[in-house]
C-alpha cells in the first residue's frame, strides 16, 4: 500500500470546495490505514459532515449521522500511537477516553496539536487542498457543515 492517497472531494458548506488529497501513512498505523481505505471504498465517508470544525484547532468528521457520537459497523481499533507529530495538516484518529475505540471517526489538524502526540493514532499528512480544509465552517456543530462529496483511494 505504499505511496497510496485518499483523495476527499469536499463541499465546504457553500457549494464550493475541491479535493483535498492525503498521503496514507500506512507506515505508522498499517489497522487505521486500512480501515480508511476500506471504508472510503465502500463509500461509507461520501456524504458525510465535518461535525465539529474548531478554529486553530481542527476539523472532525467521519461519522454518518453528523453528531460525533456514531461510527462505522465495523468493530473499533487498537491504537497505533507514534512519535508522529500532531501539525498542520496531520490526519489523525478521533476516539473516545479508551485508547483503543477508534472507529471512522477523524481530525484534520488545523494548527499544530502537539500536546495530542502519542495520544491519538495519526494515519495520514495532507499534501495538498489544505486551502479547502481551512474554509470549512467553523462550529460544534457548524450551522451550515461541510462535506465529503467523494472519497477515493489510488
Amino acid at each position: 500500500m505504499a505511496d497510496q492517497k485518499l483523495t476527499f472531494t469536499l463541499d465546504c458548506g457553500d457549494g464550493k470546495g475541491g479535493d483535498v488529497v492525503i498521503k496514507l501513512r500506512d507506515d505508522l498505523a498499517p489497522n487505521h490505514v486500512a480501515r480508511i481505505t476500506e471504508l472510503a471504498k465502500d463509500g461509507f465517508y461520501d456524504g458525510v459532515t465535518f461535525h465539529r470544525v474548531i478554529a486553530g484547532f481542527m476539523a472532525q468528521g467521519g461519522d454518518p449521522t453528523g453528531t460525533g457520537m456514531s461510527g462505522s459497523d465495523k468493530p473499533n481499533l487498537k491504537q497505533e500511537f507514534s512519535d508522529a507529530p500532531h501539525t498542520r495538516g496531520v490526519c489523525s484518529m478521533a476516539r473516545t477516553q479508551d485508547p483503543d475505540s477508534a472507529n471512522s471517526q477523524f481530525f484534520i489538524c488545523l494548527d499544530d496539536a502537539r500536546f495530542l502526540d502519542r495520544q491519538y493514532t495519526v494515519w495520514g499528512e495532507v499534501e495538498s487542498g489544505m486551502d479547502h480544509v481551512d474554509a470549512l465552517p467553523k462550529g460544534e456543530p457548524p450551522a451550515n457543515p461541510g462535506k465529503i462529496t467523494k472519497a477515493s483511494v489510488g
